[in-house]
């Protein structure tokens, strides 16, 4: 419980970083050229890490890890990355990106076995009331088009594709593997991407550099690492739920960081959504199978079912 609870913690902090870094290295160029220097990065220090560990990867897990990279990460962030490069704020792109519980209760049930209980549909509903209410207050301010929240939206179905993918299979591969593999994949789809727009570049600025550092060291590392970690700890309708504390928390931060305003409507949005998050996670039990680790319902119906591991248990 006590380790459920840390890793949470720690997931709404670092994933809000995230958000944080794309503001503040598209202040400096373009979406997909901060991508790919983060990725390229990132792909180093991955190949480094598989380098040394040397894994053994099924054909089946890796090819459920380049899946999850293409989804979670060369879709879901190079669209969330573009929206914030065309205006959209941080706390209010993290915020769209919090939907993905409500998305994930729909499929959880027939596709993942994880049972949506009254009070969590309770929860999830009232998430999205709190959500509604803090892009309603961007909106009357006038800070950006309606039209330019499609984009973080289309991102957040390939979030939702990937967590769904992730949960249905399975994969053996530790956590720290897992993240190599998409990182290694994502360096090689977004600068490929970035070099065929013509949108690479070598910026000057020592402070794009220190914004791919931070998505690298914080995003990366810490808020996909932690991502991957939930998602085996909890289940994919719980680690979904935490998103909901993510927008709050990177609006506190782009306030501090970067002067964008908080609305009275905005404020009481994050508590509802903080409400919301306590009813989906406080007092819900969670399905173990042997040796007290999460075994999902479908896999096991089919025969399929394996031993959600630890990081250190996997190794």
């Amino acid at each position: 419980m006590v380790r459920r609870f840390a890793a949470g913690a720690a997931f709404v902090l670092f994933w809000s970083c995230g958000f944080i870094g794309a503001r503040w290295g598209t202040q400096y160029t373009n979406a997909f050229d901060l991508l790919a220097w983060r990725f390229l990065t990132a792909g180093v220090l991955a190949a480094v890490i598989l380098a040394v560990r040397r894994p053994r990867i099924s054909r089946q897990d890796l090819v459920t890890q380049v899946s999850m990279a293409v989804l979670t990460q060369f879709v879901y962030l190079g669209l969330i990355f573009a929206g914030i490069d065309h205006g959209v704020s941080a706390g209010v792109t993290a915020l769209v990106g919090s939907l993905q519980p409500l998305l994930i209760a729909t499929v959880a049930g027939p596709l993942l076995g994880e049972r949506v209980s009254r009070r969590q549909w309770v929860g999830l509903g009232l998430g999205l009331t709190g959500v509604g209410l803090v892009v309603a207050d961007d909106l009357n301010a006038g800070h950006v088009s309606p039209w330019l929240f499609f984009l973080p939206i289309a991102g957040l179905l390939g979030l939702v594709a990937g967590t769904c993918l992730e949960r249905y299979r399975q994969p053996r591969t530790s956590s720290l593997d897992a993240l190599a593999v998409q990182s290694l994949t994502s360096a090689v789809l977004f600068t490929a991407l970035a070099t065929t727009t013509h949108r690479m570049t070598v910026p000057e600025q020592p402070g794009f550099y220190g914004a791919v550092l931070w998505l690298v060291l914080l995003a990366t590392g810490g808020g996909w690492g932690l991502y991957l970690v939930n998602l085996r700890l909890s289940g994919a309708t719980r680690i979904s739920s935490l998103l909901y504390l993510v927008p709050p928390t990177t609006m506190v931060f782009a306030y501090v960081g970067f002067h964008e305003t908080i609305g009275a409507l905005a404020v009481v949005g994050m508590l509802v959504c903080a409400a919301a998050v306590l009813l989906i996670r406080v007092g819900q039990p969670v399905r173990c199978g042997n040796g007290g680790d999460p075994v999902a319902g479908p896999a096991r119906a089919t025969g399929l079912a394996r031993v959600h591991r630890s990081p250190a248990s996997s190794e």
